[in-house]
Parts: structure tokens; sequence; C-alpha cells
């Protein structure tokens, strides 16, 4: 299997991730049992989106594309490939910090009614 190859697997493993860490909580609605998946998930896209950090698969992607002969790019997934999707060129750490919030609020707010859903079939 060509690097290449494996960076673009990369990529789509990543983008996945990052749809999960946002709207994971809507398949524990579904499935409760997928809450000790996605909570773990959850807190660290958000820990990586508060603190400024850059991902692991980043580098492993970047690597992969070194390796097929490529370049690699830099800052990290969200800068490169969904920033330019959604918002003018550069991300600052203030957008970079609403955008943890964003996924909080949403992960707070699916989780507030999946405990209510738990407690009215307790009832």
């Amino acid at each position: 299997m060509s690097y290449a190859l494996l960076a673009d697997l990369v990529l789509i493993l990543h983008a996945a991730f990052i749809v999960f860490v946002i709207f994971g909580g809507l398949l524990v609605l579904w499935r409760r049992h997928l809450i000790w998946i996605h909570v773990p998930a959850a807190a660290w896209g958000i820990l990586i989106e508060l603190r400024g950090w850059v991902c692991p698969l980043t580098y492993l992607e970047n690597d992969l594309r070194v390796a097929a002969g490529g370049r690699g790019y830099a800052g990290g997934f969200v800068d490169h490939y969904l920033v330019p999707l959604v918002y003018p060129p550069g991300l600052t750490p203030g957008t970079q910090v609403l955008l943890g919030l964003a996924v909080l609020v949403i992960n707070v707010s699916v989780y507030t009614l999946v405990w209510h859903r738990a407690r009215a079939r307790e009832n």
C-alpha cells in the first residue's frame, strides 16, 4: 500500500473522528453504551481545540505525505481542511476556542437530552 493512500486513509479517519466528536452524542441517543466511546473522544476533541494543540493524526498524515514524496502542511487538520471551507483564511486562537466551545455546547445539549430520556425510562 502506498504512503499517499495511507495518508488519504488517515485523512478520512481524521474527518470521521471529528464528525463523531461533534455529533456522536446523537448516536448515544440510539445506543446508550456508545457513551463510553463518545465521551472520551469528545473530551479529546474539545481539549485539542481549547488548548490549541495539533492532533497526532495530523502529524501522521503529514509524515505519510512526505514519505510519499509530497509535502506536509503547517498547522492542524482543522486549519488546513475545515477552516477554508467555513471561515476566511487563517485560524485565530479566538476562533479555535469558539470551535471548541461550540463542540462542548452541542455535546452538553445532547447529553442533557440523553440524561432526561434515561430518567424518563426509570419512572
